[in-house]
């Protein structure tokens, strides 16, 4: 009888923990952000820059870097550039090729004397082989896990920093979808290589960046990386407004959801998205109705049959249906595994960065996301969206509606469990 006791007050605790991990916070939006003016008003940039956090700040120069082939020859030069600072956070950092190439650059900085500190996702670095970390520290290079697996952490197990910051010098930033993987090499040539984009910046933004690392960095080692190395005194680089903005379930885990559902709302002509997982809660989904309702035309481009996560294709079709008879196109990558992350508003703001169109970015994820308020940049980025949608095939009403009855049915057992995606 006592060990009964035992064994269901264990199970029931353990069960009690992980059922935890399936909450979102307790502080949710809840009611529909109506078109009170459009992206090109003043007043979007003011209250994007006050709700969100940092301030929208005017000199900086994005430069976008489209796949591996010009994404990781970009942060190897800057790292290998280094003469002072390195703060480097990712999600995925898996062995392979590329893994070892970074491993390798951030050592090879650390014995030359700069202060190299980096910290990886637990569970986005399962597939990473201990020599390369041990490479690393045995170089000098501070590393920690985010959230390791501990007993007393399991309720916060599925929080994870899913953010991709790298910042050289206090001078340099990146951010984008890509991790470290061998994947996201090449040019999206096959099914093997990725279709992804990354985003450096210099100018006065660069510091919200560093910003950005020192939030989990203080929450991981108690430690604030600050003075001069890591904040040093930033010259206009460019023409271009920019902020970069973070969310966590621990604070301010809505501010995501909040830019997604401001951005739609201001929208007045066009949204264009490239989403690799999207899967729209009703808010999102009512704001995206009320804009096509009021003639903004919507395209969103979606993985197709190339994707790592089936329960993420079937939950994102799900919510099709609506937004198809309303006339949004959704048009479906073919050659590869689309893994952008791309928001286009009227031909002035683009917003790039980790996170995804989903529950678990806008509520569970640790995310940093770029917005770049700038014409010029607006329509280069559109080049590139319409060069991806080249590559697609639109998908319709009639078959959304026709998709097997198999499918459907796996749908309801996949939706309660969307935020988990």
């Amino acid at each position: 009888m006592f060990w009964t006791i035992v064994i269901t007050a264990v199970v029931t605790l353990i069960a009690t923990a992980l059922a935890m991990n399936f909450a979102t916070p307790e502080k949710k939006l809840e009611r529909k952000i109506e078109h009170r003016y459009a992206v090109a008003d003043p007043q979007f940039r003011r209250e994007m820059g006050v709700m969100l956090g940092p301030a929208i700040v005017p000199g900086n120069l994005v430069k976008d870097l489209q796949n591996g082939k010009e994404i990781f020859p970009a942060m190897l030069a800057a790292i290998q550039a280094a003469q002072k600072t390195i703060t480097f956070e990712t999600y995925i950092y898996w062995s392979g090729d590329i893994g070892e190439k970074m491993s390798e650059a951030l050592a090879e900085r650390a014995r030359a004397g700069v202060k190299v500190s980096v910290m990886l996702d637990w569970m986005g670095s399962l597939k990473m082989e201990d020599k390369l970390l041990k490479a690393m520290e045995d170089a000098g290079v501070r590393v920690h896990r985010y959230r390791p697996l501990h007993w007393y952490n399991i309720s916060r197990m599925n929080n994870r920093t899913h953010r991709k910051l790298l910042v050289v010098d206090g001078k340099v930033a990146f951010t984008g979808g890509v991790g470290i993987a061998d994947q996201w090499e090449g040019s999206a040539e096959d099914p093997d290589h990725w279709r992804d984009m990354h985003f450096q910046l210099t100018g006065p933004a660069v510091a919200q960046f560093q910003a950005a690392f020192n939030d989990n960095w203080i929450k991981t080692t108690g430690e604030v990386l600050n003075g001069p190395d890591y904040f040093p005194a930033q010259e206009r680089t460019g023409d271009m407004d920019a902020h970069l903005f973070i969310a966590s379930p621990a604070g301010g885990s809505e501010s995501m959801h909040l830019m997604v559902l401001m951005a739609i709302a201001a929208s007045a002509q066009s949204i264009d998205l490239e989403a690799a997982y999207f899967v729209p809660d009703e808010l999102v989904t009512k704001a995206l109705l009320a804009a096509r309702e009021r003639g903004v035309r919507i395209r969103i481009i979606v993985p197709g049959e190339h994707i790592d996560s089936d329960a993420v294709r079937l939950a994102s079709k799900a919510s099709w249906g609506p937004l198809l008879q309303a006339g949004i196109a959704i048009h479906e990558y073919e050659p590869t595994m689309m893994h952008n992350k791309l928001l286009i508003v009227d031909n002035e703001m683009v917003s790039v960065g980790s996170t995804n169109f989903d529950v678990r970015s806008f509520r569970l994820n640790d995310e940093a996301s770029l917005n770049v308020y700038d014409r010029d940049f607006a329509a280069k980025m559109t080049r590139e969206f319409e060069g991806d949608l080249a590559k697609t095939r639109a998908y319709t009403y009639e078959t959304w509606a026709a998709r097997p009855l198999k499918e459907k049915l796996i749908e309801r057992f996949v939706l309660p469990l969307k935020s988990q995606l």
